[in-house]
């Protein structure tokens, strides 16, 4: 099922674009009629009907948030106009874009939030390193998570990219950062980027200083949807047979220079607080 997992990834991070079946199956690596059948399979329904169906439930969350420009939610959510994307929001959840604003509320809507592949089997790690890391100054998007709601991280990269990249550094390295746990198990993930300072920044993000530790250091190779499966090899797996501890603190996925946002294809670092 490799294949509508990459489509999967690929529709949640690129949901406000132009896609087609063609193009997302071009993505995935098969034909589009295979992945038709994959993703029926799969998910239960067609590509472009989950794509419509993301699309509108990620502009529902918006509009009940208070979004005030609805032409604004129609053009991010991948309609030319108000008026096909009142017409689909109607048909999809049986109320307009401006009732759904006024109610400040998704309840009772059928939203359609991202789904979850299954678990798979363990990647093979590469010999993970032990590295030292400075004070670095995170900034970004944050929203919180548990265990089985983290198929919706690709949709916050492109949240942050669609309303605040203007705000931070055009050359940034890209990180994810993991903070912020509670008891309940729920945790915050920040999609951002390091930055020189916070000042001047969007008050809407969020922001971290991570200080300088020691940190052991595991590598993702190949699709981004496939990394929960190296965070399971290299922290369920190897660390308990390591002889290592890991400290009370944020961890965090680093983006390499070559990562493609357009693929999914590229080195991702997995980065782990060790205590001193």
């Amino acid at each position: 099922m490799a294949a509508a997992e990459k489509a999967l990834w690929f529709i949640e991070s690129h949901y406000s674009e132009d896609l087609s079946l063609g193009v997302i199956a071009d993505v995935a690596g098969v034909s589009p009629f295979h992945l038709a059948r994959l993703f029926q399979t799969m998910i239960g329904c067609s590509v472009m009907r989950y794509l419509r169906a993301r699309r509108l439930s990620e502009a529902a969350h918006r509009l009940a948030g208070g979004a005030p420009d609805i032409l604004e939610v129609a053009l991010t959510s991948g309609y030319g106009s108000h008026e096909a994307f009142t017409r689909a929001f109607g048909e999809q959840f049986g109320l307009s874009p401006a009732s759904v604003r006024e109610r400040g509320s998704v309840a009772e809507l059928g939203l359609v939030e991202p789904w979850r592949s299954p678990d798979g089997p363990n990647v093979v790690l590469d010999r993970p390193r032990l590295a030292r890391d400075g004070i670095r100054l995170i900034a970004g998007l944050g929203c919180r998570y548990t265990s089985d709601t983290t198929q919706g991280i690709p949709a916050q990269w492109q949240r942050l990219s669609l309303h605040h990249a203007a705000t931070l550094p055009p050359k940034g390295i890209a990180f994810g950062v993991f903070c912020n746990s509670d008891d309940e198990g729920s945790f915050e993930y920040i999609a951002g980027v390091d930055v020189p300072s916070f000042s001047g920044l969007d008050p809407a993000l969020s922001t971290l200083r991570l200080p300088a530790r020691e940190y052991v250091v595991a590598t993702h190779r190949g699709h981004i949807s496939d990394i929960r499966r190296t965070w399971q090899a290299f922290v369920v797996d190897w660390l308990p047979r390591s002889g290592l501890r890991a400290a009370d603190a944020p961890d965090f996925e680093k983006y390499s220079a070559d990562f493609d946002d357009a693929t999914g294809i590229g080195d991702v670092e997995i980065w782990l607080p060790l205590q001193a």
